[in-house]
C-alpha cells in the first residue's frame, strides 16, 4: 500500500437502505403507477410488415414445393422456412424504420436536454476477476472529467465481486493510488462482496438496499464501458427532467478493436447499430429494454419494482436469473414506468472480445439466460405485450442457429429424397400421364432473391446512412465506407455458421441441463494458439465436412447452394484463428479497411484511461503469506474488507471455517499460502478478525519454533 494513501478517510459511505423486494412473476405490484400511454400504431406497423413479408414469402414457397402434391417432408421445410423468414421480417420491419428516423436526424439532428441537474448520481462498476489497471483507468478518466464539469454531483462505487485473492489484493492497492490521483471534487468508494450471491444482479442488489437511499440515480458500467462525460450529464438531465421514467439505456458503440474479428464487430455496430437500435426505440417508445451497462436507472424506482425472484428448479432454467436485465425491465415497465432507449444520444462506448472463442464463451452464459426467459414469459403475469417482445425476440437471438440448422437439415433430406428413393410416378391408380415429383424452379429463384434482399437490406441501409452521415464522410469518407461495407459482408458471411453451430451446441447443451457457471470475461487481445483454435471449433470443422461431403453425393448444385455456410464450418479452426489474430487486424487498419469515425477520433473517456493505465499497471500487491504475517499492513486495510456477511443465524462459511482450521493445525507461514486454497485465502483476506488471529497463531508458532533448538543444546551441555 502507497504511504501517501490517506486511510482514514472510509472506503464506504455511511449505509442509506432501500428495501428492495423480490418480485412476484405471478403478481403485479399493488403500488404500480399509471402506465404511460404508447402510440400502438406504431408497433402495428412493424408488425404488419413482419406479418406481410412472412405471409407472401409462405404463400410463394407452398406454390414452390407444391406442384407435384406436398409429401410430410415439404410440410416440415414450410415450417421451419416460414419460423426463419418470421424472424428475419421482423427485423428487416425494425430496421427499415429506424434507417428511415436516422436519416431524417442527419438532417435536422435533436436537441439536448437543458433542464438543470439535480440529485445525486452514482457511477457502479460492477466488476468480477477484472484487468485491474483497465478498469480503473476508465474509473479515473470518467471521475477526472466529472469533478471539473459537475463536483461533488457523482460519485463512483466499485461494486467487486473478485474471487482470486491475488486480483483482490491489487483492487485494494490500485483503490487508494485511484483517490490519491483523484483528489477533492468526487468521491469513489469500494465494497468487495465476501459472498457472491446472485452473481452481478445480486451484486447491484446489495448496493441499493445498502446504499441505494444516497442517491437518486445510478448509471451502471461494464468493465471495459466508456461513456463521455457530456453523455453522463445529457443522461442526468433527461432522468432529472422525466420524474415517471425509470430508466434510460444508450446505444453502445465498440471501440478498441485491435483483432480483424473485433474490428469487424466494430465497424459493423457502428455502421449497422445506431439505426438498428433507433429503429427498435421508435416501436417500443416508453417500453424499451435494458441491456445491462451504459444506462442511468431511478434508484427509487429500481429497488420498488425491479428486485429479481429466484426461478424454481436447477440450473439453466432455474435459480438466479442470468439475463437479469431484460427481466428488469419489464418489471420496471409493469410497475408504470417509463423505459426509454435513447437512440440519439451518442458517446456511450464498451470493448468487445478480441475472438470468435472469447465471444462464444460469453455467449454461452447470455443463451442460458436468454432461455431462462421462457420460463420467465410462462410465470409472468402482468407483463405489457412489448416487454413480453423483448423477451421473446432474446429467446429467438438463439433458438434462430438450431432453426438455421434445421433448415439445412429438412433441405437436405428433401434432395435425397429426391435422388435415393425411387418415386411412384403413376400413384395407385391408373394414369395416361405420369405425376413427375418436381417443383416450381422460377418461383423458387424469385423466393430465394427475396430472402437475400430482406436478408442483406440492413447492410444497404447501414451504406447509405454512412454515405449521408457528416461524420463519416469527413473521417472515414464515402470510398473507404463502401470497401468496409464489402470487407464486413464478406468476413461476417464467413463467421456466421461458426456462431450458428456453436449457438446450436449451446443450446443443446443447456436443453440437457448444463449450467454454464460463471467465469471473468476475456478482455485483452493475447490470442490463443493454433491447437488450442483448432481444437475448440473440431466440431464445428466436422460438421461442415459432413454438410459438405453429402451435399456432393447429393449433386454439385446443391453443395452449391449449401456451400455459403459449409465452407464456414469447414474453415472454423483457420477463420476463427485468422480473425483473431492481431496482425490481421492491423494490416486491415493499415489498408483503410473497415474504419470507423470514433476509431479515427478516439473519444476523450478512451483515450484518458488509456493515458493513466501506466500508473496502475505497475502496482504490486503482497503475496498471501505477507499478508498473513504484516500486523502493520493489516492494521492500515483494516477498515476496507467488508463487514457485511449476509448468513443466515447459525450458518457457518465453509471456506473461513476451514481456512481458520488449516491455519490452527499448521500454522507455519513458509508454505501455508500452498496448504490453503483460493476460496480459503480469499475468505481469510475478507475477514481482518481471522486474519489478524491467524497472524498471531503464526508469530506463536514461529516463537514456539525458535525456542525448541536452544532447549535441545542447553540439554547437551548438562
Amino acid at each position: 500500500m502507497s504511504e501517501e494513501a490517506d486511510v482514514s478517510q472510509p472506503p464506504r459511505p455511511p449505509e442509506s437502505p432501500l428495501a428492495m423486494p423480490h418480485q412476484s412473476l405471478r403478481a403485479a405490484p399493488k403500488t404500480a403507477r399509471p402506465r404511460a400511454t404508447s402510440k400502438a400504431w406504431r408497433k402495428g406497423f412493424v408488425g404488419a410488415v413482419s406479418v406481410g413479408v412472412t405471409t407472401f414469402a409462405w404463400g410463394e414457397m407452398y406454390l414452390v414445393l407444391n406442384v407435384g402434391g406436398m409429401t410430410a417432408l415439404e410440410w416440415v421445410l414450410l415450417c421451419v422456412f416460414c419460423l426463419n423468414l418470421a424472424w428475419i421480417a421482423f427485423a428487416f420491419g425494425s430496421a427499415t424504420v429506424g434507417f428511415l428516423v436516422a436519416a431524417w436526424r442527419e438532417l435536422r439532428p435533436p436537441k439536448r436536454c437543458e433542464h438543470e441537474l439535480t440529485g445525486r448520481t452514482a457511477l457502479l462498476f460492477p466488476i468480477y476477476n477484472e484487468d485491474v489497471a483497465s478498469v480503473y483507468a476508465g474509473i479515473e478518466a470518467a471521475a477526472k472529467g466529472l469533478r471539473e464539469t459537475a463536483p461533488n454531483a457523482f460519485e463512483a462505487f466499485i461494486l467487486s465481486d473478485t474471487t482470486d485473492p491475488e486480483v483482490a489484493l491489487i483492487e485494494e492497492e490500485a483503490f487508494f493510488r485511484l483517490r490519491e490521483r483523484i483528489g477533492e471534487g468526487f468521491c469513489v468508494w469500494y465494497r468487495r462482496r465476501p459472498i457472491n450471491t446472485a452473481r452481478k444482479s445480486g451484486n447491484v442488489e446489495d448496493f441499493v438496499t445498502r446504499w441505494g437511499g444516497r442517491y437518486d440515480h445510478m448509471i451502471v458500467y461494464d468493465a471495459d464501458s466508456h461513456i463521455e462525460t457530456e453523455t453522463l450529464l445529457e443522461l442526468t438531465r433527461r432522468m432529472s427532467a422525466s420524474p415517471d421514467t425509470g430508466l434510460i439505456q444508450t446505444i453502445p458503440q465498440l471501440i478498441g478493436g485491435k483483432t480483424l474479428f473485433a474490428r469487424t464487430q466494430q465497424f459493423a455496430a457502428a455502421l449497422y447499430g445506431p439505426f438498428l437500435g433507433t429503429g427498435v426505440a421508435w416501436w417500443a417508445q416508453d417500453e424499451g429494454n435494458f441491456w445491462g451497462h451504459n444506462a442511468i436507472i431511478r434508484t427509487r424506482a429500481f429497488a420498488e419494482a425491479a428486485g429479481l425472484p429466484t426461478l424454481p428448479g436447477r440450473a439453466p432454467f432455474g435459480g438466479t436469473i442470468l439475463s437479469h436485465d431484460f427481466v428488469e425491465a419489464a418489471l420496471l415497465r409493469r410497475a408504470g414506468w417509463r423505459v426509454r432507449i435513447a437512440s440519439e444520444v451518442g458517446g456511450s462506448f464498451e470493448e468487445c472480445p478480441p475472438t470468435i472463442i472469447d465471444l462464444t464463451i460469453r455467449d454461452r452464459r447470455w443463451c442460458q439466460g436468454n432461455l431462462q426467459h421462457a420460463g420467465v414469459l410462462l410465470r409472468a403475469k402482468k407483463l405489457t405485450w412489448t416487454s413480453r417482445l423483448h423477451l421473446m425476440i432474446g429467446v429467438m437471438s438463439y433458438l434462430a442457429s438450431p432453426m438455421w440448422l434445421l433448415l439445412i437439415l429438412v433441405g437436405m433430406g428433401l434432395s435425397l429424397q429426391g435422388k435415393f428413393l425411387a418415386p411412384d410416378y403413376f400413384g395407385s391408380d391408373r394414369a395416361l400421364f405420369p405425376d413427375w415429383p418436381v417443383i416450381d424452379s422460377a418461383r423458387a429463384l424469385r423466393l430465394f432473391f427475396l430472402t437475400i434482399a430482406i436478408l442483406f437490406a440492413p447492410k444497404l441501409y447501414g451504406l447509405l446512412i454512412g454515405l449521408l452521415s457528416k461524420d463519416w464522410r469527413r473521417k472515414v469518407g464515402p470510398i473507404r465506407t463502401v470497401l468496409g461495407v464489402l470487407a464486413e459482408t464478406v468476413i461476417s458471411a464467413l463467421i456466421a455458421p461458426i456462431l450458428m453451430a456453436a449457438q446450436t451446441g449451446s443450446v443443446v447443451s443447456i436443453l440437457r441441463g448444463k449450467d454454464t457457471g460463471w467465469s471473468p470475461q476475456q478482455r485483452g487481445d493475447e490470442g490463443y494458439r493454433f491447437g488450442d483454435v483448432m481444437r475448440r471449433h473440431a466440431g464445428a470443422m466436422v460438421l461442415g465436412v459432413a454438410l459438405m461431403t453429402a451435399a456432393l453425393l447429393i449433386s454439385p448444385v446443391f453443395a452449391v447452394w449449401l456451400s455459403p455456410a459449409g465452407i464456414g464450418m469447414v474453415l472454423a479452426g483457420p477463420l476463427s484463428w485468422w480473425t483473431g489474430s492481431l496482425g490481421a487486424g492491423q494490416g486491415a487498419k493499415r489498408a483503410g479497411l473497415m474504419l470507423t469515425p470514433t476509431e479515427v477520433a478516439l473519444p476523450a473517456p478512451y483515450t484518458d484511461s488509456r493515458a493513466v493505465r501506466s500508473a496502475y499497471e505497475g502496482l504490486t500487491a503482497p503475496s498471501f503469506t505477507e499478508a498473513l504475517t504484516d500486523g502493520a499492513w493489516q492494521k492500515r486495510r483494516k477498515a476496507l474488507p467488508d463487514p457485511h456477511w449476509p448468513l443466515a443465524r447459525g450458518e457457518v462459511h465453509s471456506a473461513l471455517a476451514t481456512g481458520a482450521a488449516k491455519v490452527l493445525s499448521h500454522a507455519s507461514e513458509t508454505d501455508l499460502e500452498s496448504f490453503l486454497t483460493k476460496a480459503e485465502r480469499m475468505a481469510l483476506l475478507d475477514s481482518p478478525t481471522e486474519l489478524s488471529r491467524a497472524r498471531r497463531r503464526v508469530r506463536a508458532a514461529r516463537a514456539e519454533r525458535t525456542k525448541k533448538p536452544a532447549l535441545r543444546i542447553v540439554g547437551a551441555q548438562g
